[in-house]
Formats: structure tokens, sequence, C-alpha cells
């Protein structure tokens, strides 16, 4: 072998190992955040559906591909800073009072702060920190105004409000497809962001957003709990007969053939401590990784370590 043809090996050899390292990384951020949204079982796939609403709206407004990579991840991750918001007011049934809410308008900069010196944290910080800021400037946790507002974040926001509306909640069902998309354009260039909200809407009257609404993954509707409502987590690698469990009132379901599809049937059980403890579902994780991530990271290998994370992205 010649000496280029060394080099170029021994090169190819350590990039390989660092990429491995930094999508190591990332899966950790990745488990992180699933098992944050474990701790509020109505919010189970909101991490997934976000991050593919992302993508769909990243791709319709025409951004380059490691920027659609890039807000994709944001997606996944915006909701980090929950992690330190108390159990009893991510569950609370009813309203927020003034106290509550103003506890969980914390989150993203406690997200932020948490992701301090991560060598992966320049990608996602906006996202994380900014998502709920709005174009009035009434957002929060900076008040930042229109344009001001990280182009990731303007995205993601959107995303995030309307999965939050379509979504189900112990006191109330998501509400339809459309009714949430006459909401955001009511609100467009006070809430949400004007041009890729005009993109959002498009895409949901194209019924492009159908196949992701009420999905916890690609192809996989959430299912009901006879007690507590939509919020039935299947995983596409689970088989006839394997359990599952309600997150919120412990029932235990059963999957059970059902056409060309599993669909859970209740066992008239409950689960036990053990049975009831959330696992990360890592193939998920790892199919988001291959599918979302791979190019960005190739891409960050030599220059993610020198982008400063307190450094504004120019949008």
């Amino acid at each position: 072998m010649s000496l280029l043809s060394q080099g170029l090996a021994l090169f190819s050899g350590r990039r390989a190992t660092h990429t491995t390292h930094l999508q190591d990384m990332l899966r950790s951020l990745l488990v992180m955040a699933w098992m944050v949204e474990a701790r509020d079982p109505y919010t189970g796939g909101h991490l997934w559906r976000v991050s593919q609403f992302a993508h769909l709206l990243a791709d319709a407004a025409g951004l380059p591909p490691e920027d659609i990579a890039r807000i994709t991840l944001g997606g996944f991750l915006h909701d980090l800073g929950k992690v330190g918001i108390p159990d009893q007011i991510l569950k609370k049934r009813g309203a927020l009072d003034d106290d509550e809410y103003a506890l969980v308008k914390t989150h993203p900069d406690l997200g932020w702060r948490l992701l301090a010196g991560h060598p992966l944290a320049a990608l996602v910080h906006a996202a994380v920190r900014a998502h709920h800021e709005t174009p009035d400037g009434h957002g929060y946790p900076r008040g930042l105004v229109s344009k001001n507002i990280p182009l990731d974040a303007r995205i993601i926001g959107i995303c995030d409000a309307f999965d939050a509306m379509t979504s189900s909640r112990p006191y109330r069902r998501g509400m339809p497809t459309a009714q949430a998309l006459d909401i955001i354009a009511s609100r467009l260039g006070t809430q949400f962001d004007q041009l890729h909200g005009d993109h959002f809407i498009a895409l949901g009257r194209q019924g492009l957003l159908d196949p992701i609404v009420g999905h916890s993954d690609q192809g996989i509707p959430l299912q009901e709990c006879l007690t507590c409502g939509p919020l039935l987590v299947l995983r596409r690698e689970q088989q006839v007969g394997d359990r599952i469990y309600c997150r919120n009132c412990g029932a235990e379901y059963l999957a059970t053939p059902e056409g060309d599809r599993l669909q859970c049937k209740p066992s008239g059980r409950r689960g036990n401590p053990e049975a009831l403890e959330a696992e990360a579902d890592m193939a998920l994780i790892n199919r988001f990784i291959a599918d979302s991530a791979s190019a960005l990271l190739l891409d960050k290998v030599c220059s993610i370590r020198h982008v400063s994370f307190t450094r504004h992205p120019a949008h």
C-alpha cells in the first residue's frame, strides 16, 4: 500500500471513529429526551411527531438538507428542559395557576443550560431555547420579536403548538386537524411566523400531516386505553402477545393481530411497578439517527467543536 493510500485509510478510520462517537453522544441526548417525555403519558409520541412535522415544513420551505436535518433533530430535543418541571405540574388535569405556569415557562432556559458545554449543543440550542418565542414579542423566555427568533425555533414552534392542539389531554380530546389549522391561520404574524405558517397550513390542507397526527411512529397510530384515551404506544418491533401498558392507569393490554396491524386488547390485568417502568424505544431512536442525523453529523465531524454554544445562529 502506498503512503498516500495509508494516509487516506488512516484519515477515513479516524473520521469514522469520530462520527461514531458523535452518534453515541446524540443517542444519549435522544434517550434523555425520550425519558423526559415518558414522565407524562399524554405526550407519548410528541417528540417524534414534532420532529416529523418540522422535517416536512423545513422541506416545504425549500431549505437545504443540512438545515432540514438540524431542524428535525431540534424537533425531537426541543422539550429537554421539562426534566426540571415537577410531575404534579406536568400531569395536572386542569388549568395551571399563575405560579405553575411561570414554572413551566422556565423549561426552555432549563434545556439550554442542560446542554451547556455539550459538543452537539450548537445544533439544537436555538430549538430548545426559543421554540416558545412568538413574532409579537409575547413569547418566552426572552420576548424575542419576529426575525430575531431563530429559524429553527420559528418552524418548531408551529409544529409544537399544532401537535399540542391535535393531541388528547386528560381534560379534553385532541381537536381535528382542520380546526387546529384555522387557529394557526388566525394567529399568523402574532403567535406564529407568517411565511412558515402559510407553508404549514398548505401541508395540512393537502393531507400531508395526517400520517403523523395521532401517531407515535411511521404507520403506527396511538391506540385507546379504555379508561384514559389514545395514549397506548405500540412499537414497530412488537410481536403478537407482547404486553403493552397504559402509563397513566397501569392497565395491561396484549398486542393482537387485526388485519395487517397489531391492536391493543385489554387483558384485565394491571402492570406491576417493574412493568410500568419507562424504557426508551432504542429501535426508533437508532432509525432516527440513521434517517435524519447521520449526514448532519458527518458534515460536523471536523467543525462542530469550533462552533460557540452562545453564538446566535444567523438565518
